[in-house]
């Protein structure tokens, strides 16, 4: 049977995984003495061990150093934001001048397209996935209506073809190409969160740019996943939470990507004096002259202990290489669509996977839709230690990722799956 033979498959890649040492730098949960096998890092990513030492210098630096730790402590906190383009740099592809670490994921989306949102009267519209996570249609919404104009007019939805579960590259290309002279800007997240296709960012960023648009991408799903390039693509700008794949810790900072371009540009910002000219920062003088990077889009001081978890999970992420970790991403992924494909086979019309088949289209999560009793799926796999995703109306997220799972949690997974459907 094709489930034995994955299972089979699977032991040999836990034999052969050059990554395997890293699952023991992580806290796994445990139910009843037991590790649950995790898969919702799509949602909040597991805890690295080494947080609390990275969090408590920190601590002994404040009660040892008071004020004086902004100069005197081993990462010294008046730059601590400084840590992190050189780490980040390597997961999103881009310059270290073209990152900075600040606020939380929407906060940032917010600041952003204040600068990079710019409509008229004859190019006013956005354009973005339909079912886009909603705080992402929440600040647009907003920012369409901050500006005078009508969500309902402005706000131009891609959706999948009646009866597909996913949107097609070539719809999204062609409808950038029809409402071409209105775009003001096309903002999508880079992986979607409820069926977990990856969209191609870089076709999508040249046909947006070539029809006038500003082109920006919510990275919340993407960043630590898949393999980007930022700034090789020409994106104009993104965002990206921390506490998913990059595993920083619940309401984690973000991060933020301002092609190089931007950074000497008259586009209007909202300014605090984290992003004023480092020399005279302290002068505290009117008129603000903005650090020549990323920087500029600071509005104010680093939030040293949330940065100090951040700091710990990048550490690990800088000695496990992106190149390994995309390719155990890629062999997890194509262990558990087999299986899927198989089960489908098994249990026709149970359920259909949501997810596209071509590993391009696809990162860590997979996604699952049931029309009838999922919910009563889930409650199961999670009686049987399989800790993943619900998102209503019907769909179970999977989410393997190449830090700490391993390939025979995604056959013993679809194992446990197979019995909850004969059952």
């Amino acid at each position: 049977m094709k489930l034995a033979s994955l299972s089979e498959q699977a032991m040999q890649l836990n034999r052969q995984d050059p990554l395997s040492g890293f699952r023991d730098r992580f806290h796994i949960p445990q139910r009843e003495a037991k590790e649950v096998v995790y898969f919702t890092g799509n949602s909040l990513g597991l805890m690295p061990k080494n947080v609390p030492a990275y969090v408590n210098r920190e601590l002994n630096d404040w009660a040892t150093f008071g004020v004086e730790g902004h100069f005197q402590s081993k990462h010294p906190w008046l730059s601590y934001h400084e840590l992190f383009p050189s780490l980040l740099a390597p997961i999103v592809g881009a310059l270290d001048s073209e990152i900075v670490v600040m606020n939380q994921l929407t906060v940032n989306l917010h600041l952003l397209m204040v600068s990079f949102y710019r409509p008229t009267s004859s190019r006013h519209k956005i354009l973005c996935e339909g079912r886009a996570f909603s705080s992402d249609q929440y600040a647009m919404e907003s920012q369409v209506c901050f500006h005078g104009f009508d969500p309902q007019r402005s706000i131009v939805e891609i959706f999948p073809r009646e009866g597909e579960s996913y949107i097609r590259k070539q719809d999204l290309i062609e409808a950038i190409r029809l409402h071409g002279e209105e775009l003001a800007l096309v903002l999508l997240g880079g992986v979607n969160y409820y069926t977990g296709q990856l969209f191609d960012l870089r076709e999508i960023t040249r046909e947006g740019q070539a029809h006038g648009a500003v082109v920006g991408f919510d990275l919340a799903h993407a960043a630590g996943n898949v393999s980007l390039q930022l700034h090789d693509w020409g994106v104009d700008f993104a965002t990206w939470c921390s506490y998913k794949y990059l595993n920083s810790g619940p309401g984690g900072v973000s991060g933020v990507f301002i092609h190089e371009r931007h950074h000497l540009s008259d586009l209007p910002r909202f300014e605090g004096w984290w992003g004023y000219r480092k020399a005279d920062r302290f002068q505290m003088n009117k008129g603000f002259i903005p650090i020549p990077t990323a920087e500029a889009w600071q509005l104010s001081n680093a939030p040293v202990l949330s940065m100090a978890a951040h700091h710990a999970a990048l550490s690990v992420f800088q000695e496990a290489g992106m190149d390994r970790l995309h390719a155990k991403r890629k062999q997890l992924s194509e262990l558990m669509v087999a299986g899927l494909v198989e089960l489908q086979a098994l249990h026709s019309g149970k359920f259909e996977v949501l997810t596209p088949m071509e590993m391009s289209e696809r990162g860590c999560q997979t996604s699952l839709y049931f029309s009838t009793g999922g919910k009563s799926v889930h409650t199961e796999l999670e009686k049987a230690g399989f800790i993943c995703d619900w998102r209503e109306p019907g769909v179970i997220r999977l989410a393997p990722v190449p830090l700490y799972n391993l390939f025979s949690e995604v056959t013993d997974f679809i194992c446990c799956l197979d019995k909850i459907l004969k059952a």
